[in-house]
C-alpha cells in the first residue's frame, strides 16, 4: 500500500471526530495533500495539523472519509483487518448466539470499527458485502482473514446494495471461495428457514 496522504479539515470541523464519530463529510474538508485513490488510507488532520484519525478516502461520496482508527500508532495493513475481525468474533462469543441459531451477523460495519463491511454467517457459509471504497480496496485481505479465523470455506459476495453507486462502485455478486449453494437452510430457536443467498433480501435473509 502507498503511504497515507493527508486530509485536512476546515477550522472548527474536528468536533465530531473528537467525539469519535467515524465519518468526514465533504463539506468539512479543507484540502487534501497528494492524490489519494478511492479507498486509499489518509491521515485526517485538524487545520493546525493535529492528527485526528486514519481513514479510507472516497472521492465521489458525500462521506469523503470513513475512519479505520483513531490511534496514530496503528497502521492500516492486512494485519489490521485480521485483528479487527478477530475482535468482532470474540465479542460475539459471550452472547452465545450459536445456542439460538446457526446464522447471525458476524461483522456490522461501523459497530465493529470496519466501515462498509457486512458479514453474515449462515451455517458453514459466509455472505459478504463490501459497500465502500475502503472495504473494496481491502477485499482480498478481509476475505483471507475471515477464512482463516472462521475456518469457513464457502464464501459468497452480495455487494449489490445501492449505496455502492454513491461510492462510484459497480454492483458485484457471486462466489468468492468454495462452492456455496444458492439456497441453504438455517435454524433459529427451533425453527428452520430457507435462505436464498444469491437473490434474497440484502445478504439473503
Amino acid at each position: 500500500m502507498a503511504d497515507a496522504v493527508r486530509l485536512t479539515l476546515k477550522t472548527g470541523r474536528e468536533k465530531s471526530l473528537l467525539r469519535r464519530h467515524p465519518w468526514v463529510f465533504s463539506g468539512a474538508v479543507g484540502n487534501v495533500t497528494g492524490d489519494p485513490q478511492p479507498g486509499q488510507t489518509v491521515d485526517i488532520l485538524t487545520d493546525k495539523g493535529q492528527f485526528l484519525a486514519r481513514g479510507a478516502y472516497s472521492p465521489q461520496s458525500q462521506i469523503r472519509a470513513r475512519v479505520w482508527t483513531f490511534n496514530p500508532d496503528e497502521q492500516v495493513t492486512s494485519d489490521f483487518f485480521h485483528r479487527r475481525i478477530q475482535t468482532a468474533i470474540s465479542k460475539r462469543i459471550p452472547l452465545k448466539l450459536t445456542e439460538i441459531s446457526d446464522a447471525y451477523r458476524l461483522i456490522h460495519a461501523e459497530s465493529d470499527q470496519l466501515p462498509g463491511l457486512i458479514v453474515d454467517r449462515y451455517g458453514e457459509c459466509l455472505v459478504l458485502q463490501f459497500l465502500t471504497t475502503g472495504a473494496e480496496l481491502w477485499r482480498d485481505a478481509i476475505t483471507d482473514a475471515l477464512a482463516d479465523l472462521t475456518g469457513i470455506k464457502d464464501i459468497y459476495e452480495r455487494s449489490d446494495a445501492d449505496v455502492r453507486e454513491l461510492e462510484g462502485l459497480l454492483p458485484r455478486t457471486g462466489i468468492i471461495r468454495g462452492n456455496p449453494p444458492d439456497r441453504l437452510t438455517i435454524s433459529e430457536s427451533g425453527l428452520r428457514f430457507l435462505v436464498n443467498i444469491a437473490e434474497g433480501h440484502k445478504t439473503g435473509f
